[in-house]
C-alpha cells in the first residue's frame, strides 16, 4: 500500500469537523452578525440618525446603547467602530456608512484584534482604579486608526467612584477619542453620565421582522422549518435577535437530516420537546374544561402535560396568553401575535371568545395571574399548579357580580310584595296623616311672660297656643295664608276644617296677651317653641347653622338630665369650656325661656354619635342574618355590608318622617 493509499485510509481525526474553508463551525448568533448597518435588522432610527450624522460630520464624543439582552447593542457598537476608522480597499477613504471590510483596520475590529478599539466589561472591571488607567490612555492618540473607542459593556456596573472618576473625560474627552456605552439597565445609569451621551434605545424586534429573519438564515443553512416550529421560537425569542438565532441552531441540530448534509427539517414537535411547551390545542381543551367547571378532567389533562415534559410555569404562562388571546378575539376580532396555532384552533377559539363574558376573562386573568406567582415560588411546582386549576374551575361556575345583583333584586322585589299587606295595615292611611291631632296637654309649649305666670289664672288651650304662634299677639301664619282679610281672622279661628277636628276654645282663651312691662326687657319679635328633649336641642342647633356647637353636642357631650328649661351635660375631653354658657344664652335667645345648662360629673347617656353608631352596627348585624345578604357574604369572601337603608314607602302612603309642616297643623 501506497503512502497515498494509506492516508487515504486512515480515519477522520475527532473533534469538530471543519467547514469546506477549513474553519471550525460558528453558531449562527455569530456567523450572522451584522457587519455594517445595512444588514442590522429593525432598528430603522438607529440607522438613519448615525448614517445622516456620519454623512454630515456630525458625530459626537459618546454615545449609550440600551436594549433588551441580544438586540444587537455591541454590534452596533462594533459597525461603529468600524465605519469610522474604515479607511477602504485603497487606503484614502473616510468614515462611511458601509465599511469596505477589505482594509487592515476592517478586518482586524472585526476579528476583536485592534489595539485602538477596546472592549471592556464593565462588569469585571468595576473599580475607580480601572477607569483611571482609562482615562491615562485616552490620552494618547491612536496608534494606527482614525479615532481611538472604547466600548464599555454593561456600564451600569460600574462603581459610583468610578462613573465619578469617568464625567470630566466622557464630557469633554480629546478630539481623537469615542465613547461607545452599551446597557441593559439604563436606569441605574447615572444622569450626570447620559447628559453627556447621545442616547439610543434599540428596541426589541416584532413578530414579523424576527420571523423573516430567521426564516431568511434557515433559508441559507438550508433547513426546512415548519410555521409552527418557526412561531414557536420567535415567541421564545421575546424579540431578542440573538436568543432566536441560538434557537433556530438548537432546532436545527435536533431536527431530521435524515442523512443528508443540509440543515433538514424542523417539526413543530420537536421545538414543542425543544422548548418544554405544551400542544397549543392540549392548552385549549384545558381551558374549555376549566370554563366548564370539569374539575376532574382538566386536572387529568394538567397531568398528562406535565409527564409529557410540559413545566408548570409553562402550563400557566400559556393559559395567560391563551386568556388574552380570547379577550383580544372578543374586542377586536382578530388574533393577537407570536400564538402558533392552526386554522381549526383558530377557528375553535373564536367559539370560545363568543361564549365567554367579559367579566370572567377578567377573572381568569387575574386568577392566573396569582396561580403563576404561586408555581413559580412553590416547592411542587405540580402541586402549586393543581390548586389554581381547582380555585379557577369553581370560580368559572360563580355568576358574574351584575348577576347576582340582578337576583337579590329580584328576590327583594318579591319579598317586598309579599309583605306589602302587612306594612300597608301598619302604615297610616293618607287622610290620617293629613288630619292634626292637638298637642298632648302634659307638655304645652311655655308662653311668654315676663314675670312667673301665676297658679290661679287658667291657662289657654294648646290650640289656641298653637294659633297664637307660642305666645304672640298674632294668628298662626298658615291662618293667615287662608284668611288674607283681616275681619275674617276669628271667624277662621273658629271655623276649623272638618280634616282638623273640632276644637272650640273658650272666648277668654283668644284675648291677645298684654305687653310686657316697659321696665322689663321685650321679647323678641319671632321666637322658637321651647325643644322637647335633647335630641331636639341638638337639631335646633343644626338648623341655626351652628356648625361648632352642633359637633360638639353630637360628639362631646354625655346627657345627665333634661327638663323644660334645664339640662345637665358632662362633656367630654377637648369639649369647649364655654359650651355651656354658650348653649344656655342661645336656647334662651331663640325660644324666649330662660334655660339653664349646667356641668356635671356623672357619667350620663352616651353621646348622639356613639347612639348613632350603636344603632348603625345593630342595623348591620340584623341585615348580616337575612338569607339574602348572609348568601352574598358567603359567595364573596373578604365583603361587608356598607350601609343599610330602609325602602321607600309603596306610591299613595306617606312616610311618618316625612310628613309635612302643614299636614301636622
Amino acid at each position: 500500500m501506497t503512502d497515498a493509499e494509506t492516508k487515504d485510509a486512515a480515519p477522520e481525526p475527532a473533534g469538530p469537523k471543519p467547514s469546506e474553508g477549513g474553519e471550525a463551525y460558528r453558531v449562527l448568533a455569530r456567523k450572522y452578525r451584522p457587519q455594517n448597518f445595512a444588514e442590522l435588522v429593525g432598528q430603522n432610527a438607529l440607522v438613519r440618525t448615525l448614517t445622516n450624522a456620519i454623512e454630515r460630520d456630525r458625530i459626537a464624543h459618546a454615545f449609550v446603547l440600551t436594549g433588551v439582552r441580544g438586540i444587537g447593542k455591541t454590534t452596533t457598537a462594533r459597525i461603529l467602530a468600524r465605519a469610522l476608522n474604515c479607511i477602504g480597499p485603497d487606503g484614502k477613504g473616510g468614515p462611511t456608512i458601509a465599511p469596505c471590510g477589505e482594509c487592515e483596520h476592517c478586518i482586524a475590529i472585526a476579528e476583536d484584534r485592534h489595539m485602538d478599539v477596546i472592549e471592556m466589561d464593565a462588569a469585571s472591571h468595576t473599580g475607580v482604579d480601572n477607569m483611571r488607567e482609562l482615562i491615562e490612555s485616552a490620552r494618547y492618540r491612536p496608534t494606527s486608526a482614525r479615532f481611538k473607542l472604547y466600548i464599555i459593556d454593561e456600564v451600569h456596573m460600574l462603581s459610583a467612584s468610578a462613573f465619578n472618576a469617568l464625567l470630566k473625560t466622557l464630557e469633554e474627552p480629546p478630539e481623537h477619542v469615542k465613547f461607545v456605552l452599551a446597557t441593559t439597565e439604563i436606569r441605574k445609569v447615572p444622569v450626570t453620565v447620559l447628559s453627556r451621551c447621545q442616547r439610543f434605545d434599540l428596541k426589541r424586534l416584532d413578530h414579523e421582522t424576527l420571523t423573516a429573519h430567521l426564516t431568511n438564515v434557515a433559508g441559507q443553512e438550508k433547513a426546512a422549518v415548519d410555521e409552527g416550529a418557526m412561531a414557536m421560537i420567535v415567541r421564545a425569542a421575546d424579540g431578542s435577535v440573538r436568543d432566536g438565532l441560538s434557537l433556530l441552531d438548537q432546532a436545527i441540530a435536533l431536527g431530521d437530516h435524515e442523512g443528508s448534509d443540509t440543515g433538514g427539517s424542523v417539526a413543530a414537535e420537536t421545538v414543542r420537546d425543544m422548548l418544554g411547551l405544551a400542544d397549543q390545542a392540549r392548552i385549549l381543551d384545558l381551558f374549555d374544561l376549566l370554563m366548564g367547571g370539569k374539575i376532574a378532567e382538566a386536572l387529568a389533562l394538567a397531568g398528562e402535560l406535565y409527564r409529557s415534559g410540559a413545566d408548570p410555569v409553562v402550563i400557566v404562562q400559556d393559559l395567560l396568553d391563551l386568556s388574552h388571546w380570547l379577550t383580544r378575539l372578543k374586542i377586536v376580532s382578530e388574533a393577537a401575535e407570536g400564538l402558533a396555532v392552526s386554522e381549526a384552533e383558530r377557528a375553535r377559539a373564536a367559539e370560545m371568545a363568543g361564549k365567554l363574558a367579559m367579566p370572567a376573562l377578567s377573572r381568569v386573568w387575574q386568577m392566573l395571574l396569582k396561580g403563576l406567582a404561586e408555581v413559580q415560588t412553590a416547592h411542587a411546582p405540580l402541586t402549586a399548579l393543581e390548586m389554581a386549576l381547582i380555585r379557577l374551575a369553581y370560580a368559572a361556575e360563580l355568576p358574574t357580580p351584575g348577576e347576582i345583583v340582578a337576583a337579590l333584586g329580584d328576590d327583594k322585589s318579591e319579598d317586598s310584595a309579599s309583605e306589602t299587606e302587612p306594612a300597608s295595615a301598619l302604615a297610616p292611611k293618607p287622610a290620617e296623616t293629613q288630619t292634626a291631632a292637638p298637642p298632648s296637654p302634659a307638655t304645652p309649649p311655655t308662653p311668654i311672660s315676663p314675670t312667673p305666670p301665676s297658679p290661679t289664672p287658667p291657662s289657654p288651650t294648646p290650640a289656641i297656643k298653637a294659633a297664637a304662634g307660642g305666645g304672640e299677639s298674632r294668628p298662626a301664619p298658615m291662618l293667615e295664608s287662608e284668611n288674607p282679610d283681616p275681619d275674617a281672622q276669628p271667624r277662621a279661628l273658629h271655623e276649623t276644617p272638618p280634616e282638623l277636628g273640632e276644637v272650640t276654645p273658650e272666648p277668654a282663651t283668644i284675648a291677645p296677651i298684654e305687653p310686657p312691662a316697659p321696665s322689663e326687657t321685650p321679647a323678641p319679635a319671632t321666637t322658637l317653641p321651647n325643644p322637647g328633649s335633647f335630641t331636639d336641642v341638638v337639631e335646633l342647633f343644626r338648623s341655626k347653622r351652628e356648625a361648632t356647637l352642633y359637633g360638639e353636642l353630637k360628639t362631646r357631650v354625655h346627657l345627665v338630665s333634661f327638663a323644660a328649661g334645664r339640662i345637665e351635660i358632662r362633656p367630654t375631653e377637648g369639649a369647649s369650656e364655654t359650651l355651656a354658657n354658650r348653649i344656655g344664652s342661645l336656647l334662651t335667645e331663640w325660644t324666649g325661656t330662660r334655660w339653664v345648662v349646667s356641668v356635671s360629673r356623672e357619667p350620663g347617656d352616651p353621646t348622639l354619635s356613639e347612639q348613632e353608631a350603636a344603632a348603625d352596627a345593630a342595623r348591620r348585624e340584623k341585615a348580616a342574618q337575612h338569607p339574602l345578604v348572609r348568601a352574598a357574604l358567603d359567595t364573596f369572601p373578604g365583603a361587608r355590608i356598607e350601609a343599610v337603608r330602609d325602602l321607600p314607602a309603596p306610591t299613595g302612603e306617606i312616610p311618618d318622617d316625612e310628613t309635612s309642616e302643614d299636614s301636622d297643623a
